[in-house]
């Protein structure tokens, strides 16, 4: 049987923000492996990201549909990183709510900090094998779409 947690019979949207496109296909395999049958956007840098929850330019057209309801954030993208992007996502009342999850290859001490005090919602290091992603997939769908009570809207 297929997971999704949903808002109002909506399942909630997955978006990640990678400019990997092999770390966004093989999230998506994870995911699908995991059963999670949530909806999954992607984007490639930190201006998509912020247009995509704007609903500017590209992403103008999905105006009538569901914001996000968890982002899955990487640190080191071109254009606009994953700590700029963080940083206006909750320096703005109307999406800090959306819970941010950092999953990026740095391990750095200073990178998890830094991101906490963003307001990261968790802070995950990239798993190198496919295995081990649908591990962390996994334990992602168990807290934030069975354990966790996300507010109303998400």
């Amino acid at each position: 049987m297929d997971i999704s947690k949903t808002t109002k019979g909506v399942p909630i949207t997955i978006l990640m923000a990678d400019d990997d496109e092999d770390d966004v296909m093989l999230a998506r395999k994870a995911l699908e492996t995991c059963r999670l049958a949530n909806d999954f956007h992607a984007v490639s840098n930190g201006e998509e990201l912020m247009d995509y929850l704007y609903r500017r330019g590209d992403y103008e057209k999905l105006a009538d549909s569901p914001r996000p309801g968890l982002i899955l954030l990487d640190l080191n993208m071109p254009r606009k990183d994953g700590r700029e992007a963080l940083g206006e996502i909750k320096a703005d009342p109307t999406l800090r709510s959306i819970p941010v999850i950092i999953l990026t290859t740095s391990a750095a001490e200073e990178d998890i900090y830094r991101t906490y005090n963003l307001g990261a919602n968790s802070y995950i290091t990239k798993p190198v094998t496919f295995p081990g992603l649908v591990e962390v997939m996994n334990g992602l769908g168990r807290y934030w779409f069975e354990i966790v009570d996300l507010p109303e809207g998400l």
